[in-house]
């Protein structure tokens, strides 16, 4: 008689014939940065994260550098924001002094640090919108070159990656063009390729102050009911030049996974997102779930449905529950 049962009788054959695993190497913690000095404060919504000063940087590059994790994801939180999102591409914007403060500061200590620029502009506008805005509309094309200026302005700052997170369409393309023409065709470039309208970036908006003014996102951010325009999505930043594709959020949007596995050979990111960490933390907090239980069968679903990155707040836990055993 089949019994299923007999490889799951103890804990070492299941680890034995375990089918996935994840890697801390593979986990990026997201980081918000913000003008001033001596900042450390808690975005509200999200507990356990927090908004840095470039000062203040040190501290969470060090715990990033004792976890072991793949690397860092970097969001501004300017003192000052304009229509078209200045300081977004300024040489001295906020990213691009933290950049360069954290690649210093590794150097100093004789450590690599993985640092990825994400690359938008509603953090940087005044109406907090993903682009320029013409008669209340995002103007696609008028966006494109200030987003390329920003990569490039990332680019000399140090930055090892640029990931275009505003689904401008052809974003890819003009960042990956400018790159080339300015000496960076060694720097890697990955696309948001399937960013979904979703309530989950909620908390997000909040710890980046990045909430549109008027309307919504919807006209360029992806509908939820739609899978196959997904795909198409992630074959143009393909097709454009992306080294590494991304579905995000993540926990919603396996089926977009796990369809994107089967159809590209790049590695593939998610985002697990704010709204879906704020979710796990607070349940905990009610005492409704074991947050370590929880992070662990998250952690492997995503990878289980094909992802090799995974951006999540919950990275540096996940390390240390690792190191610890138990995780």
């Amino acid at each position: 008689m089949q019994r299923l049962r007999r490889l799951r009788r103890t804990g070492a054959l299941r680890d034995l014939v375990a089918e996935t695993s994840f890697r801390v190497s593979s986990l990026i913690y997201p980081v918000f940065v913000t003008d001033g000095e001596n900042i450390r404060e808690e975005v509200p919504s999200m507990p356990g994260v927090f908004r840095y000063s470039a000062d203040r940087l040190p501290e969470i590059v060090d715990r990033m550098l004792d976890a072991g994790i793949g690397g860092t994801m970097l969001f501004g939180v300017p003192a000052k924001k304009d229509e078209c999102g200045s300081e977004a591409y300024a040489e001295d914007g906020v990213v691009q002094r933290a950049i360069r403060l954290i690649k210093a500061y590794c150097a100093q200590k004789g450590a690599q640090l993985t640092v990825i620029a994400d690359i938008c502009l509603c953090e940087y506008t005044s109406h907090g919108h993903c682009g320029v805005l013409r008669e209340g509309d995002v103007d696609n094309d008028a966006s494109l070159p200030l987003h390329a200026r920003a990569a490039l302005a990332a680019a000399r700052a140090g930055a090892d990656m640029v990931a275009p997170s505003s689904m401008m369409d052809g974003v890819v393309a003009a960042i990956r063009r400018t790159l080339d023409e300015n000496g960076f065709s060694f720097l890697p470039v990955m696309g948001y390729s399937a960013k979904f309208a979703s309530v989950f970036y909620s908390p997000f908006r909040d710890a980046a102050d990045s909430a549109p003014q008027t309307g919504d996102r919807k006209s360029y951010q992806m509908d939820c009911r739609n899978g196959r325009e997904a795909l198409r999505e992630l074959a143009a930043d393909e097709a454009e030049g992306a080294d590494i594709l991304m579905v995000k959020p993540a926990l919603a949007y396996l089926d977009v996974v796990r369809a994107a596995r089967e159809r590209t050979l790049l590695p593939l990111a998610v985002y697990n997102v704010s709204g879906e960490y704020a979710m796990v933390k607070a349940a905990a907090a009610a005492g409704m779930l074991d947050e370590k239980r929880t992070v662990s069968e998250l952690m492997t679903a995503f990878f289980r449905a094909g992802a090799d990155i995974v951006i999540t707040y919950h990275a540096l836990d996940a390390a240390q529950w690792l190191r610890e055993g138990t995780l």
